[in-house]
């Protein structure tokens, strides 16, 4: 979503028709995964995209009949398809992609929930009776609703909204209604901008703020060393506090989108610190250290009350091992663990 907010608000400023396509499910080697946006407007503006740009030329066509007939659509495009060949998506992929004319109430909502970086869900009838589809109902982190899908379609949607939002992230499901009549819905979750916290305004943070922001990351460095953690030395970055660690972490709130890199080096910074990011729901804690270091570090972290589950939580020595040698190189190797964590995939 966020991908293609500032593209929609200019639009809408200009009085256009707004179609929205979603990608709902994959299968197999799909290029981008559910959740995945492309917006258009009918005098051919688009915005976002559903693929690596193998079935955008099909979907601009529907979402212009979309605007036109004001009717959602459920696309299928996949190797059993005999468009398959025509849309390049030959290599083993399959995608679903639910296109609906741009709802403005229900966009403002979500619009609000990702600029303040609140976790929410948009529930969204993709098949079922010509009535129901592109019924949409939104589910906010304190429990808030807006619109609903009807025929008794509520609890049961809020219910499995709740549980994409505690699994962080968008799914479809089916629900049935009385009598046995089942509809497809999509659960999009709208999750907060990842966070880097880097403690330590060392070298290797200067890079490691750049590469994160380049992914889309919201970037902070702490350091109470006014000469490390200088504007000076970053620029770059969204937020810098010059204040010891474990206030720092303190003030800055950490959640299950926040990844923390310990990188000074040094006990009395990193130790207070850990002791706050590690039993907090930050979703990667990884600290700079040799693995005699690391030894050390365990022992102390135990001894000052920590579990033995929250201190394995911890990353070290952290990054992927690549050979990295140069400031930049081991940046490259923390980011990359830092997205694996995120993604769910092995860190090896």
């Amino acid at each position: 979503m966020r991908e293609v907010l500032s593209d929609i608000d200019r639009w809408q400023a200009q009085g256009k028709s707004i179609a929205l396509a979603t990608v709902v499910q994959t299968w197999g080697s799909a290029p981008r995964g559910a959740g995945a946006k492309m917006a258009l407007t009918l005098d051919g503006e688009i915005s976002g995209s559903v693929s690596g740009g193998c079935v955008e030329g099909a979907v601009f066509q529907s979402g212009t009949q979309v605007l036109k007939t004001g009717r959602p659509q459920l696309l299928s495009f996949g190797v059993a398809d005999e468009t398959a060949w025509d849309v390049g998506l030959a290599c083993g992929g399959s995608i679903r992609v639910f296109v609906k004319p741009l709802d403005s109430a229900m966009y403002g909502e979500a619009h609000e929930a990702v600029t303040a970086d609140r976790l929410a869900a948009v529930v969204t009838v993709v098949n079922g009776p010509h009535e129901a589809l592109g019924r949409e109902l939104m589910l906010g982190e304190d429990g808030s609703i807006v619109g609903s899908l009807g025929a008794g379609l509520d609890e049961a949607a809020i219910a499995t909204a709740r549980s994409a939002m505690e699994a962080g992230h968008s799914q479809p499901a089916t629900l049935s209604r009385v009598g046995g009549e089942s509809l497809e819905i999509f659960v999009d979750v709208l999750l907060p901008s990842p966070t880097l916290v880097a403690v330590g305004g060392v070298h290797i943070a200067i890079a490691l703020a750049s590469i994160a922001k380049a992914l889309g990351y919201r970037t902070v460095v702490v350091d109470p060393r006014r000469a490390f953690g200088s504007e000076t030395r970053f620029p770059h970055v969204d937020q810098l506090i010059q204040d010891w660690p474990d206030d720092a972490l303190a003030q800055i709130g950490l959640n299950r989108s926040t990844a923390v890199a310990m990188l000074t080096h040094d006990p009395k910074l990193d130790d207070p610190a850990l002791k706050i990011a590690l039993p907090s729901p930050a979703f990667y804690v990884g600290a700079l250290g040799s693995q005699k270091t690391q030894a050390a570090r365990r022992e102390r972290l135990l001894a000052a009350g920590l579990t033995e589950a929250q201190v394995d939580r911890l990353h070290g020595p952290i990054g992927l091992d690549i050979g990295a040698k140069t400031p930049e190189e081991i940046a490259l190797a923390v980011m990359a663990q830092i997205v694996a964590a995120r993604n769910g995939a092995p860190s090896r």
